[in-house]
């Protein structure tokens, strides 16, 4: 495992346990992709960059460059020099041409992993196996462009870290049209495409489709990651299963807008690319100064999507995620914001929070409807004073009140918004992103704030600091609750204005970064209207991400099963609520609605002064089996053994701990079945040769048996019904 340099054959190899990525250089300039699979150590590999084939290359027929630039498989592509698949970079000069062409220059191998100025990026965790970075510098002198492309790898994992920086070293201004962050080329093998789709309550919902010749891909143009498209896409083998099969997977460790495409070629040959989207994106860069472009996470797996997952899983444990809750249990919460909506005052939270201690519950979070004059959802974002109408005292006396009944405090902050109604607004209007003359398009009556303006910026920092110094607040619960329109600042002039959505989201980073180094104690969990940010960059600052403002138990398999796909368990917050479910009307049964919770962050969203005693039990079961199992599903190994989705009859899934010495099996039913037998389930991570006693039956297994025979499911009464198996090894 390492990075090593052939300088004989002018190759690049960095190896992980399970891959190998090799990086060519033809005619001692153009770097080009050789081979990403399993494991390899001949670095004779160069040949497979078809260098040799007609067209030759630049050195030795230079009257057909243009043919050489639309074959070679370079490591990234620029635009304007006759390469006319997806480009990875597009430069405009201060004469108005478009044209970049990057030359190898030189390399160094270093340990460790630099971070990326103002950016979220993996790292290396001390005791978490070391990491090695290669840097390839390549330069266009006609334009005085530096760029390095940077690749880093870990001794713990079969990740691949890549990113690129670019440097202006000429005399001019250079404007930057597109400036992705990573792009892979190989042969087509059949290969369909695997993204994450959806929509605002039914996020990243798992779409296979055949790759057909011309681009197809995903992306977002809203100023988020957005719910309808996750930044992540995968190319699978048609026989791709849990354990079978081929994964080339792109992971963006991002924020914004972006693109991720994939393109079928002329000669059957697919190139992936992904970074930030072009739209509306145009950077200055002025002589001397630099521009990173966010962090890609590369994973390949020849051993089915569950290897892919499990990878992703345990990079983002151990090289993104840096709360000090990583590896802590979190507090079972009850958030109000369905028990109350806006509806609320201090005696009222205290009877929610007075009942749900009494069934075990560890914290209270006061949603939305807390400051200003905020009795709907029209008014008062950026009014971060307390309405003492509704919370006499201030948030001082009702923590104190809290912690006297043993509480903990958390709450809900939208900070990146401005109500068109409120003070803020109305003093500064031209603080909110715009475009001067033209009617928004108003979304919740709000805009959003220019976070690319420092005295906006910093206004929202004092304003959020001011109030988590007020009380004793454990948690905070940052939203954001519409996407971007009108792109326009009043702070940027007029050659920056396209660079506001990328500074946007800096902003938004270097607010967390700041709140972070001033409580790091804070257990922080973002979301946006449910789950349309969630992303790996909202990941490196909090460690848990609300997941969907859908929370039906029968929903929330399909949301869960696709996040999961990509984050751990631990990440992915989730709440029992009540039923009729407020989002789609649907029933499912308490106990489900648990058992589908307890496979995220868990916690409560409802009125639990309206429970049931029957209800009430149910939940102080609930959170026993979480305080049981919490450390089992935050650190365990994920397995999906079947999937709602595909089969529409149940779904099933595990966590094992990764010394095998136990799993707990969730299996949810979608719908009963009249006059059948049992359903054979087949288990996953356990180990073959030792023996396990299922704690619910005092049942006795070996690991072989569970994994090749399987477990009998017997019928389940009723539709959404569900069950839980907790195996110990003997």
């Amino acid at each position: 495992m390492g990075i090593y340099f052939d300088e004989k054959r002018s190759v690049f190899r960095l190896s992980t346990e399970h891959t190998a990525y090799f990086i060519g250089i033809t005619d001692g300039k153009y770097v080009g992709h050789a081979y990403y699979g399993g494991p390899m150590e001949d670095c004779g590999c160069g040949y497979l960059m078809r260098a040799g084939e007609k067209p030759k290359p630049p050195s030795e027929n230079p009257w057909e460059k243009a043919s050489f630039a639309d074959s070679y498989p370079f490591e990234y592509p620029a635009w304007g020099v006759g390469d006319y698949r997806e480009s990875c970079l597009c430069v405009r000069t201060e004469g108005g041409h478009r044209c970049a062409e990057l030359f190898y220059e030189s390399h160094r191998i270093v340990s460790g992993k630099p971070g990326l100025p103002g950016l979220p990026a993996t790292f290396e965790r001390e005791g978490g196996g070391e990491a090695e970075t290669l840097e390839i510098v390549c330069k266009d002198p006609v334009l005085g462009l530096k760029a390095v492309l940077r690749y880093s790898i870990f001794g713990d994992s079969d990740a691949l870290a890549r990113s690129v920086t670019l440097t202006n070293e000429g005399e001019e201004n250079l404007y930057l049209e597109k400036v992705l962050s990573a792009c892979l080329e190989m042969d087509n093998e059949g290969y369909e495409l695997l993204t994450l789709n959806g929509s605002w309550a039914r996020e990243r919902h798992m779409e296979f489709s055949k790759l057909r010749h011309g681009f197809q891909g995903v992306e977002s143009l809203r100023g988020v990651s957005s719910h309808q498209a996750q930044p992540f896409l995968a190319l699978t083998t048609p026989d791709v299963g849990q354990d079978r099969g081929e994964v080339y997977a792109f992971h963006f460790v991002y924020s914004g807008n972006f693109s991720a495409r994939a393109e079928l070629t002329q000669f059957d040959t697919v190139r992936m690319t992904m970074g930030i989207h072009p739209d509306g994106f145009e950077w200055t860069l002025a002589p001397g100064e630099s521009f990173t472009a966010p962090e890609v996470v590369c994973v390949y797996s020849d051993r089915g999507l569950g290897a892919m997952t499990r990878t992703f899983h345990d990079l983002y444990r151990n090289h993104l995620i840096r709360s000090p809750y990583l590896h802590r249990k979190r507090p079972v919460l009850i958030n109000n914001w369905e028990a109350t909506y806006f509806d609320f005052d201090k005696e009222r939270l205290l009877e929610i929070a007075r009942r749900a201690k009494e069934d075990g519950v560890e914290m209270l979070v006061m949603d939305d409807g807390w400051f200003g004059k905020r009795d709907n959802e029209h008014c008062s974002l950026g009014d971060w004073q307390v309405n003492e109408r509704k919370l006499p005292g201030g948030l001082r006396a009702l923590s104190e009140e809290l912690k006297a009944m043993g509480m903990k405090f958390g709450i809900w902050l939208e900070p990146e918004m401005v109500s068109r109604d409120s003070e803020l607004y109305r003093e500064h209007p031209d603080w909110a992103i715009r475009i001067p003359g033209r009617e928004p398009a108003m979304s919740r009556g709000q805009y959003i704030l220019d976070l690319s303006r420092p005295e906006a910026a910093d206004y929202v920092y004092q304003a959020v600091s001011a109030v988590l110094r007020s009380a004793d607040i454990s948690y905070v619960k940052w939203d954001m609750n519409r996407q971007m329109t009108d792109i326009g600042s009043a702070y940027l002039g007029r050659e920056h204005q396209g660079e506001l959505c990328h500074r946007y989201v800096l902003g938004v980073y270097r607010l967390q970064e700041r709140l972070l180094r001033e409580f790091p104690d804070l257990l922080l969990e973002n979301c946006t209207s449910g789950g349309g940010r969630f992303d790996p960059g909202m990941l490196y600052y909090s460690p848990q991400i609300w997941c969907s403002d859908n929370t039906d138990a029968a929903e929330r398999l399909r949301i869960q099963e696709g996040t999961a796909l990509l984050y751990p368990l631990s990440a992915i917050g989730a709440h029992v609520s009540i039923c009729p479910n407020h989002v789609n009307g649907r029933v499912t049964p308490f106990e489900t609605r648990g058992y589908v919770a307890l496979g995220g962050t868990f916690g409560y969203e409802l009125d639990v002064v309206r429970l049931s005693d029957e209800e009430r039990q149910a939940m102080r079961d609930q959170i026993a089996l979480y305080h049981k199992y919490q450390e089992l599903v935050r650190e365990g190994d994920y397995y999906r053994i079947a999937s709602v989705r595909e089969n529409h009859e149940f779904d099933c899934y595990l966590a094992a701990a990764k010394d095998g010495s136990e799993a707990l099996v969730t299996y949810v039913q979608e719908t009963a079945r009249s006059n059948y037998h049992s359903r054979r389930i087949r288990l996953a991570g356990l180990l073959p040769k030792e023996r396990y006693v299922c704690t619910e039956t005092g049942e006795e297994f070996s690991g072989e048996l569970l994994m090749r025979g399987g477990l009998l499911v017997p019928p389940l009464p009723g539709d959404h019904a569900a069950k839980l198996w907790h195996f110990v090894k003997k």
